[in-house]
């Protein structure tokens, strides 16, 4: 495929055009805020109907990438992704389900001794070796995440020459370790950039950012996995559904 001309592909026309525009907006060559190529302006660039385009167009708007304003066209959006917790999934597995493209970049692993909170938290003893994982999460090419991530010492050793660039942690802890995640424990709150944090997700120094606490457990509630998850707080939400309970009122 050049880069104006689709494929003659099994893969539908709207969604090559839809990816296409993807990779420029990702790219920079549609930056954000600016406007984007019309519809009639695109079916001529990629020589495919307006529907077409509009599925397209569609799709991406879907994604967040893209917003419209009635009577002035389709401009490229600054995103603020989200991930919706009311299922126990791993960032990438969240996301790249919706289109999004999730980037790791490992900052360090070592073993370390576990502090009270650690050492409380996977019910080890305080000093007691385990594994530290620092990693720098990128959605659609912006750290959006600083995940600190904290496991026995046995689980470490088996994650040590695991795939961390690619893969979450989840996945590896079910496919590679065998074990079978339960459920986990989050706690929410906001604190302000460090220098530490500014550094790794390219904020201004005191910057909001969204925090959150996360046990997880094995499915007979053993404490696998502890986590100290920085988000940007002007880029990412957590959503989450709650439901009323119905039944007998006191």
């Amino acid at each position: 495929m050049t880069d104006n001309v689709l494929s003659l592909s099994s893969v539908p026309l709207h969604t090559q055009l839809r990816d296409v525009l993807r990779t420029r907006i990702l790219d920079g060559k549609y930056p954000q805020d600016s406007q984007m190529p019309s519809e009639s302006e695109l079916g001529t660039l990629f020589k495919v109907s307006r529907i077409t385009v509009r599925q397209a167009l569609g799709d991406l708007q879907k994604e967040g990438l893209i917003f419209k304003i009635h009577g002035k066209g389709t401009f490229v959006a600054k995103p603020k992704t989200f991930q919706n917790v009311s299922t126990l999934q791993g960032l990438a597995e969240s996301m790249t389900g919706r289109g999004y493209e999730v980037i790791n970049r490992l900052r360090s692993f070592k073993f370390i001794a576990a502090n009270k909170l650690v050492a409380e938290r996977l019910q080890v003893a305080e000093g007691e070796v385990v594994a530290q994982v620092k990693r720098l999460r990128l959605i659609n090419r912006k750290p959006i995440s600083l995940e600190i991530t904290y496991l026995p010492k046995a689980i470490g050793e088996r994650l040590e020459k695991a795939d961390l660039v690619t893969r979450d942690i989840f996945q590896i802890l079910e496919n590679d370790c065998g074990l079978v995640l339960g459920h986990a424990d989050l706690a929410i709150d906001a604190v302000l950039a460090d220098s530490d944090l500014t550094r790794a997700l390219n904020v201004e120094p005191g910057s909001p950012i969204m925090r959150i606490e996360r046990l997880t457990h094995d499915v007979d509630g053993w404490p696998l996995d502890f986590e100290h998850l920085y988000y940007r707080g002007d880029a990412f939400q957590y959503r989450l559904r709650i439901d009323r309970q119905k039944g007998e009122q006191a």
